[in-house]
């Protein structure tokens, strides 16, 4: 706790008087942001930061590998789901990015079994990238950031099971982009939708 305690305390000396108003503004006017991103709960991979964004810019949806579930109606709890929607449709945002990462735990998992043993609930939502590990070609030795790759496109078609964004990005009011950040080198590869592939920003 107290080095979050010295961390705000840089942040009030620092930081505050050159946002102070950007705040006020927020506070009175309400958010607004442009961009809904999905990005790993990883404390390695903080889009706030990557993207060097101010207080508003973004609306963030962060958990294990970045995984947007299907859409579903029932009456459990669906935590990413519900932000989803009120990214979507109380706040309008009018680009959705998701953003998986090197060197991830919760791809990890879905590649080994054994990693999910013992953490309640890790089993259960790390299968849902299931379909992107059956795409994966038998034999080779990059499984793991090749996933990494395909969950962010698994995501990316998740999204589109949920009506309102299908509806959104079909009448050109919603954007939908894709991508993985490097730990170790920083840099940011950029899903191309037409083709289908990667490649560095």
């Amino acid at each position: 706790m107290q080095q979050l305690i010295e961390g705000y305390r840089a942040f009030r000396q620092e930081r505050w008087p050159a946002e102070r108003q950007r705040y006020l503004d927020l506070a009175t006017n309400g958010q607004k942001p442009q961009t809904l991103v999905i990005t790993c709960s990883d404390s390695r991979s903080d889009p706030a930061t990557i993207f060097n964004a101010s207080p508003g810019s973004m609306f963030v949806i962060r958990n294990v590998a970045a995984i947007v579930p299907p859409y579903e109606t029932d009456e459990t709890h669906h935590g990413t789901s519900a932000a989803i929607a009120f990214a979507v449709l109380s706040l309008e945002v009018r680009n959705i990015l998701v953003m998986g990462h090197a060197q991830c735990g919760g791809v990890s998992a879905a590649l080994d079994n054994s990693i999910a043993d013992g953490v309640p609930f890790l089993r259960a939502w790390v299968d849902l990238l299931d379909p992107a590990v059956q795409k994966l070609p038998h034999g080779t030795h990059d499984r793991h950031t090749l996933l990494e790759q395909e969950a962010v496109r698994l995501s990316l078609a998740q999204l589109m099971t949920f009506p309102f964004v299908a509806e959104r990005v079909n009448a050109g009011r919603l954007e939908l982009n894709g991508a993985r950040f490097g730990i170790a080198d920083g840099k940011l590869e950029l899903l191309n939708r037409a083709s289908g592939e990667f490649a560095v920003l």
